[in-house]
């Protein structure tokens, strides 16, 4: 499928989607946000795609924020029609993707920049990187599940600073937060991504799939994350994987995993 504002790449087991407007630091519009849902649902549904990186063109910026032009003049009901829109499609399918995501943020990661790394399941970051939520030097907040997602993530205390100030933060201090898991030098990032995905990719993806699930449970109002966790506990043991998994190391050999 060709793109406008994206670069989709497949190859061993990861598809790396790399948002590319370089013009624009990589900011998100309609156009991105939708085809990055459709990247990300093809990924998904193709059995051979066993970890996505997600990651900006160029050495500058991962997505330095939301496209402003295109809703600058927006009125109550279009402004929570696109946080609405945009968490609906994006964002949230992100987080609930049952394949790893992965956030390389290679530079800014700013407003809804940094809103996609926080969908993702880990992040890692650049030494250059900067990252910060900066909407209410524009009269706004955080449309598309920032207030929600840097607050699991980092604690009330350090986001409502992070929001109310609308400061960058550096990649030490994003790891010092535990925002990111790892900083590495630039020429490191998509490679450092890579041999973690290759780790994630040598465990079973049913129950990869199902980790995700119990965890993000945690994070659903009426949701109790230890029963989610019971169900896919014990689903487990129906999978050939676990069958794969429990002979495999009874062998003392490594298991060959087939995501069934």
């Amino acid at each position: 499928m060709n793109y406008n504002n994206i670069i989709n790449d497949f190859s061993n087991g990861i598809t790396t989607i790399t948002i590319n407007r370089p013009s624009k630091l990589n900011a998100l519009n309609r156009e991105t946000i939708y085809e990055l849902h459709s990247a990300l649902k093809l990924s998904e549904t193709d059995s051979n795609t066993k970890v996505i990186i997600i990651t900006g063109d160029g050495e500058k910026a991962f997505v330095a924020g939301a496209d402003i032009s295109e809703f600058a003049h927006f009125d109550l009901e279009q402004g929570a029609s696109l946080s609405k829109e945009g968490q609906d499609l994006l964002f949230n399918l992100v987080e609930n993707l049952t394949t790893p995501v992965i956030a390389a943020i290679n530079g800014f990661a700013l407003g809804g920049g940094l809103e996609l790394a926080l969908s993702a399941h880990f992040r890692v970051a650049s030494e250059n990187a900067r990252m910060g939520l900066p909407e209410t030097s524009l009269g706004l907040i955080p449309g598309y599940g920032g207030t929600q997602r840097l607050t699991q993530i980092v604690g009330k205390g350090r986001a409502l600073e992070l929001i109310m100030t609308g400061s960058m933060i550096d990649a030490k201090r994003a790891l010092d937060y535990g925002l990111v898991n790892y900083v590495v030098p630039l020429n490191q990032l998509l490679i450092t991504c890579t041999e973690l995905a290759e780790k994630i990719m040598s465990n079973s993806p049913v129950a990869i799939s199902a980790a995700i699930k119990a965890v993000n449970a945690h994070h659903f109002d009426g949701v109790n994350g230890f029963q989610v966790e019971i169900s896919e506990f014990g689903k487990c043991f129906e999978t050939e994987d676990f069958k794969e998994g429990t002979t495999a190391f009874l062998e003392k050999r490594k298991a060959k995993f087939t995501g069934k």
